[in-house]
């Protein structure tokens, strides 16, 4: 499985593109995040000497470090499972985010999760202002970018008061960062503050209405609070925007098991499974149960099992699988 993503500022389009594999790295006591890095040019534009790459945890902040050259591999060892961000830097300036990375789904690779960096490096005379993306980056000014890593330090240290008084002094100064809006939204999640992580959410669609992940997160805490009804506009629009992300199609699949329109949850559920979240053979398999479907249920658990072979439950869903799969 490949997608796109592309990343467009004043100066530098960037194309990532990522090929998702598991790997049996737990075993070996972590995930390991890794891939290379491709940078090409116009006729005529001089090619940056390497790039930094920030790999940054979901709610817990930065992991680590690489200088990479052109052509060079990048590779962060020892992962936990989770929600990763790899954020992109060129001369201390960000240039691109890529968002969205799961570890600890399925995998078909002995080495890892492997997400390949081509950059496409543009002088500002060929740049298009009118292309713009879902997973487009902020390029914040000087006054508010020394603010933003305070911000990302404070979190990193679980200081999320202290995070929540930075962001909102980014946004009171300049209302248009998006990605501050969205990040001061997660704050107020970890804090529960329900109500403010919500209008933060929709500050962050109002200034950028293809921000991807500012619909996902909007979903997602309405999903929290059981408002599966209202969750499913976001998440819908988080998979517009991005087809190609599994966790969006993962949720928008599950909010609809929660309204029980499993004939709308089946089509997410099943993009979420080719696009390597094996829990969603699981929810199928529970659906067609459900629908008295046995034998496509034993489908599901089967697909299920061999993605996730150390699955607690095993010995019972082989032994409806074998009771149930037609010969």
């Amino acid at each position: 499985m490949t997608t796109s993503i592309r990343l467009i500022t004043a100066i530098v389009v960037i194309s990532i593109v990522s090929s998702l594999f598991t790997a049996s790295a737990l075993a070996q006591g972590g995930l390991t995040l890794f891939g290379d890095v491709h940078i090409t040019t116009d006729q005529g534009a001089a090619v940056p000497k390497d790039v930094l790459l920030i790999l940054r945890k979901v709610t817990e902040g930065e992991i680590g470090r690489q200088t990479i050259s052109n052509n060079g591999r990048y590779r962060f060892n020892n992962l936990k499972p989770g929600d990763y961000e790899i954020v992109v830097e060129v001369g201390g300036n960000e240039i691109g985010r890529l968002q969205q990375i799961t570890v600890g789904g399925l995998s078909n690779s002995p080495y890892g999760y492997q997400y390949d960096l081509e950059f496409r490096w543009h002088s500002n005379e060929s740049h298009s202002p009118g292309v713009v993306s879902a997973a487009d980056v902020y390029d914040r000014p000087s006054s508010t970018k020394g603010v933003f890593q305070q911000a990302q330090t404070a979190v990193e240290k679980k200081k999320y008061d202290e995070a929540v008084k930075l962001l909102k002094r980014i946004v009171e100064t300049d209302s248009a960062d998006f990605q501050a809006w969205a990040a001061l939204g997660t704050v107020y999640m970890v804090q529960q503050r329900f109500d403010d992580a919500e209008a933060a959410f929709q500050s962050s669609i109002e200034v950028r209405p293809t921000f991807s992940r500012a619909y996902f997160n909007l979903g997602k805490l309405r999903f929290s609070q059981k408002k599966f009804e209202e969750a499913v506009e976001p998440l819908t629009k988080a998979v517009e925007l991005e087809p190609g992300s599994a966790d969006s199609n993962l949720q928008l699949g599950e909010c609809y098991l929660q309204l029980k329109k499993g004939s709308k949850a089946i089509p997410y559920l099943n993009e979420a499974a080719r696009l390597g979240r094996p829990e969603a053979h699981l929810r199928l398999g529970w659906l067609y149960n459900a629908a008295g479907l046995k034998d496509r249920a034993a489908v599901e658990y089967e697909e299920f099992l061999k993605k996730k072979p150390d699955y607690p439950e095993r010995e019972k869903l082989k032994e409806y699988i074998e009771a149930n799969k037609k010969p």
